[in-house]
């Protein structure tokens, strides 16, 4: 899935990427390969590109080169580490339906997260309100680094909306002793607030025909957009049972439904496989906290990928530390998931399943130039991060860390 993205803002550079093992992703790998970009786009990959004079040139012999990685579901700036009350901005708990909200408002770049993600080769991610609610708000995707204001690391301002079934919602408002306390009262919020944007997007359409103003509510438009099929639906749910309900409420109403955290998918691998629904699995690292955990298995991922299911993988930052990323894919594989799956679930599968696949996701001429250089195979829990670039830009190395965001304006 592509859709188009937000003009490019971040600090655009040429450089060449040469002598590396290249590894795009999307095609085979390339022996003393070399990476080229221009004016912070992918202009070739190969082994006998052709360096234009002037051009800086990265040596990457001995290492591999990779397209930056993607986390799919992340917290990062709204949900500060470490800052209390102060900094937690992830959850709106005062209203079932939150679908006017936007993470966009709430991102802090200055929160630790953003060079953690540098540290372990993440130069893309998708930030999401929390789970507390049955409609959480919608997400936004972004790059780990680059901008003076969040703003300037725009890849797309809304990618989806973010919807939450299970325990956390019953939760959060059964404490509060109000609807919804229960799974069947969280599934009717949801069904109540589209048949509200039904109604809503009806009588808009029909005073746009007569040339009548219409009286806006960023909530129901928010819900009419994901209706047309312009957003997605991040549904959180983690138990069978809540994804039977997820893929019941898709199909009622039509939208896009992409499964977040799915760590009981295994037990429906092979429907959501057969309705076409991915999943951004995780995280793995966590403790059974709580019961619908209870059948949580980092294995599930292999056998959600072995029956079809598109995957990716996810750290839910800061739940699992984003640098940790790889780790995660790693311990995937070592419990069963084929390796290239697991690089693909890092890097291009997130961006298809997002619609982020015409920037971002692999090393291909025409996407944006966000090349990591890993010291071995990133599945090795040895290697470390070289360099990280985003759209040519060298923005992380090992010898001088983070380079601060005065450095390149």
């Amino acid at each position: 899935m592509t859709t188009s993205s937000q003009p490019r803002r971040t600090s655009a550079a040429s450089v060449a990427v040469t002598g590396g093992y290249v590894v795009p992703v999307d095609g085979e790998p390339i022996e003393n390969g070399t990476v080229l970009v221009l004016d912070g786009v992918i202009s070739a990959v190969g082994a006998d590109v052709e360096v234009p004079e002037g051009v800086r040139v990265v040596d990457a012999s001995g290492s591999w080169v990779l397209p930056g990685f993607v986390e799919s579901h992340a917290h990062m700036g709204v949900h500060e580490e470490g800052e209390g009350w102060a900094g937690a901005d992830v959850n709106e708990m005062t209203d079932p339906v939150g679908a006017g909200l936007r993470a966009l408002d709430a991102i802090n770049i200055e929160e630790e997260g953003f060079r953690d993600a540098l540290l372990g080769g993440v130069t893309s991610a998708v930030v999401k309100p929390g789970s507390g609610n049955p409609i959480g708000g919608q997400t936004v995707a972004i790059k780990t680094w680059g901008g003076r204001t969040v703003d300037e690391q725009l890849l797309r301002e809304r990618v989806s909306v973010k919807s939450a079934l299970g325990e956390n919602p019953k939760r959060v408002y059964g404490d509060k002793k109000a609807l919804p306390s229960t799974r069947l009262g969280v599934a009717k919020v949801i069904r109540d607030a589209f048949v509200r944007a039904q109604n809503y997007a009806a009588k808009r359409d029909h005073a746009l025909s007569e040339g009548k103003p219409v009286e806006r509510d960023l909530t129901l438009e928010t819900l009419a957009a994901v209706l047309d099929g312009e957003l997605i639906w991040d549904q959180h749910t983690h138990r069978h049972d809540d994804i039977a309900t997820a893929i019941r409420l898709a199909e009622e109403f039509g939208y896009r439904l992409v499964v977040n955290h799915g760590t009981d998918g295994a037990r429906v691998a092979d429907v959501l496989a057969e309705k076409d629904v991915p999943v951004i699995f995780g995280p793995m690292f966590t403790s059974r906290s709580k019961v619908e955990l209870r059948d949580r298995d980092i294995a599930n991922l292999a056998r959600l990928a072995e029956a079809g299911v598109k995957v990716a993988i996810t750290t839910d930052h800061p739940v699992v530390p984003i640098n940790f990323l790889v780790h995660q894919a790693s311990l995937a594989v070592k419990e069963g998931l084929d390796r290239g799956v697991a690089l693909r679930a890092l890097t291009i599968n997130p961006a298809e399943i997002l619609g982020l696949d015409d920037r971002v996701g692999a090393l291909r001429p025409g996407l944006d130039g966000d090349v990591v250089i890993w010291s071995g195979d990133p599945l090795d829990v040895f290697s470390r991060v070289q360099r990280v670039l985003i759209t040519g830009t060298e923005v992380y190395s090992s010898e001088h860390g983070v380079h601060e965001r005065s450095e390149r304006f």
